[in-house]
């Protein structure tokens, strides 16, 4: 297993490959669509955290609390991040080095993490209060008027994962792998 520290360089992660098992550690942001359209629509500079080199889960906490009582995260799994789709592409040109989720991704996001020196890492569905055990702090909060979900939520995590590598910066895919594919035949 390889261990990741975000923010991450692509250096960090050239060498992963289509397959490998790496957990990460320290500051990881929550987006889900929402978040991620109004990133694109305000752009980089007026996101309210810092997106370069940063670990983007495709995730909506079940949180408990409030801004003055202050917020607890009771469960955290991966949300669907094929509808990240339409906004991925410009969210990783805006810096962001890698992207965890669920399920596969389209062809311009495998292009865009070549392009830009991502990676795209699943993580397991079903693991929401196994992964919240990795979550030592919530940092911050932005963006709460998209709701609890919706909003960003910056993390400090430790040894947060097992994550695989769905696709790599070398253009590498698990979900498009010939090992997949499935031959059809018709009586």
């Amino acid at each position: 297993m390889k261990k990741l520290i975000a923010p991450v360089s692509f250096n960090d992660i050239k060498n992963l490959k289509a397959g490998d098992i790496v957990t990460i550690s320290g500051k990881i942001i929550t987006a889900r669509d929402q978040a991620h359209k109004r990133m694109i629509e305000e752009g980089k500079d007026k996101i309210p955290c810092d997106i370069e080199g940063s670990a983007i889960f495709h995730a909506g906490p079940i949180i408990t609390g409030d801004e003055t009582s202050g917020f607890e995260i009771v469960a955290i799994g991966p949300t669907t991040s094929m509808r990240m789709n339409p906004y991925e592409k410009e969210v990783i040109e805006m810096g962001s080095k890698v992207i965890i989720g669920k399920g596969g991704m389209d062809n311009t996001v495998k292009e865009a993490l070549e392009n830009e020196g991502a990676i795209y890492l699943v993580a397991v569905g079903g693991c929401a209060a196994l992964y919240v055990d990795s979550i030592k702090n919530i940092d911050n909060v932005h963006w709460l008027d998209l709701g609890m979900p919706e909003a960003i939520w910056e993390l400090e995590v430790e040894n947060f994962g097992p994550l695989i590598v769905a696709m790599d910066s070398h253009g590498n895919n698990l979900f498009n792998s010939p090992k997949n594919k499935v031959k059809i035949i018709k009586n």
